[in-house]
């Protein structure tokens, strides 16, 4: 169990019998009376924000959940496939779930997925990935002006803006984690 002296941003804990997060944390102690904990929670499961505000002595349970290692599989109608390399069970994470993370998925790739009651609930890519350009306007001799960057489409079907020097065909590094152009990479 969790005190009030335990709370935190980050922190992982049940509300109403649901897993929550806290994303803004503030502790106030008034000139009278108890301490007050202000927090903004978001359910892992829906995504909806709201403050609450706790009362020091209030204590909480901790949210029990999962990270599993499991391997992207494919896509369907039903969502994104995942399966755990140990023992071949499969869990869906629909499109919601997995937000812009959805473009950085290439088939076979090795991620962490949040599970709570055996339900994919988020997931953690690698912090780097190798995607090949499919789309990006030609490179114009003599176009050499520093920060000149251009709009490029990879595999996936995600825009990102990339130097003037990327071309179609080829294989770039984007961090997963800001969206962003990271370098070429030879292949």
């Amino acid at each position: 169990m969790y005190s009030c002296a335990d709370l935190k941003k980050g922190l992982k804990l049940m509300v109403e019998g649901e897993p929550h997060v806290i994303v803004q944390f503030d502790f106030t102690k008034p000139g009278k009376g108890q301490a007050l904990y202000k927090c903004k929670l978001r359910n892992m499961i829906t995504g909806s924000l709201f403050d609450r505000t706790y009362r020091s002595g209030e204590s909480f349970e901790p949210a029990s959940l999962e990270d599993r290692d499991m391997q992207y599989l494919y896509q369907d109608e039903t969502g994104y496939v995942f399966m755990d390399n140990k023992t071949y069970d499969q869990v869906t994470l629909e499109e919601a779930t997995l937000g812009d993370d959805k473009y950085f998925l290439i088939d076979n790739m090795e991620v962490k997925i949040l599970l709570f009651n055996e339900r994919g609930i988020g997931i953690s890519l690698p912090n780097f990935v190798n995607l090949r350009v499919t789309e990006a306007d030609p490179w114009v001799k003599g176009d050499t002006a520093a920060g000149n960057n251009k709009p490029a489409t990879v595999e996936t079907g995600y825009t990102l803006q990339v130097p003037s020097f990327v071309e179609n065909g080829e294989l770039i590094q984007i961090d997963t984690r800001t969206g962003e152009y990271v370098t070429r990479v030879k292949e």
